[in-house]
């Protein structure tokens, strides 16, 4: 807050009407200091994520048990691979290497994931959140993905694998080390119109990348198997999967807080009582 009000202060020091110069007319000085108040109540870029509060400025987007759309072996009943417990909330997916794809025409990988259904998106400013555990042993599996559209020239913009116990963007680098057996909670930022992405785990930022774009974009986590450092049995539990938004860079990044605005309202008020 004294970095504001040092702001408005140095503002102020060239405007003529607060030191003595022609004087302007009030109306000219309120609006100079409202200009002010509403520049810095906001910031700039989708990406100034308040880190106390990731959420911040978002938008929950409603979701129904509908919305969870279980991907899994096609030769195998969903319960062998994937359970929700209504009374813990977690979600547990697990899949072999020797399992087959989620349908029998694609030569993918096998998975047991959940495609977040009904909210792709294009635009905007999207967040998925998470609780996301992986028992130690699971190795060479993405465990959260953000895809693009149907026949997009790449299938995705962000892959979190897990690799002997860490957590890589692809197999590349390293997000968060140490991941097994414990809950992590895991923020992912997408930023469509600056075509970037960012990683939080535990509150903090771990990774930003830019990204190639594409048309449209959906969320997805589990375990999908990949290339290489893979484990016979691969798992991750999740709960509290949310989805957040916001339509405008602006409304994403106006964060802070009534109390440090009314501060800022007040300096006002002192300035329009010197004589």
């Amino acid at each position: 807050m004294n970095k504001v009000l040092s702001s408005i202060m140095a503002s102020s020091s060239s405007h003529p009407a607060l030191h003595g110069g022609e004087p302007s007319s009030r109306m000219e000085l309120v609006l100079l200091l409202v200009s002010m108040v509403l520049a810095l109540s906001c910031s700039t870029s989708a990406s100034a994520i308040d880190g106390r509060n990731l959420t911040a400025g978002f938008v929950q987007v409603n979701l129904t048990e509908s919305n969870f759309k279980v991907q899994r072996p096609y030769d195998m009943p969903e319960n062998q691979r994937y359970s929700y417990d209504n009374a813990t909330g977690v979600r547990t997916f697990l899949v072999y290497a020797g399992d087959k794809p989620f349908n029998n025409v694609t030569t993918t990988n096998p998975r047991t994931e959940v495609r977040l259904a009904g909210h792709d998106y294009s635009s905007g400013v999207w967040q998925f959140e998470g609780y996301g555990y992986v028992p130690t042993g699971t190795s060479g599996a993405s465990v959260m993905q953000i895809h693009n559209e149907q026949g997009a020239a790449h299938a995705t913009v962000l892959m979190l694998h897990v690799y002997n116990g860490a957590l890589r963007y692809y197999s590349g680098e390293v997000v968060e080390d140490r991941i097994y057996d414990r809950w992590f909670r895991l923020n992912v930022v997408h930023d469509v119109g600056a075509s970037t992405v960012a990683v939080y785990v535990d509150g903090r930022r771990k990774f930003g990348k830019s990204v190639v774009p594409s048309a449209s974009y959906y969320f997805k986590f589990g375990v999908y198997m990949q290339h290489h450092d893979v484990s016979p049995l691969m798992e991750s539990r999740w709960r509290n999967v949310t989805v957040y938004t916001t339509n405008s860079t602006a409304s994403a990044t106006c964060r802070r807080s009534w109390t440090s605005r009314w501060l800022l309202l007040l300096a006002i008020a002192f300035y329009w009582s010197v004589e």
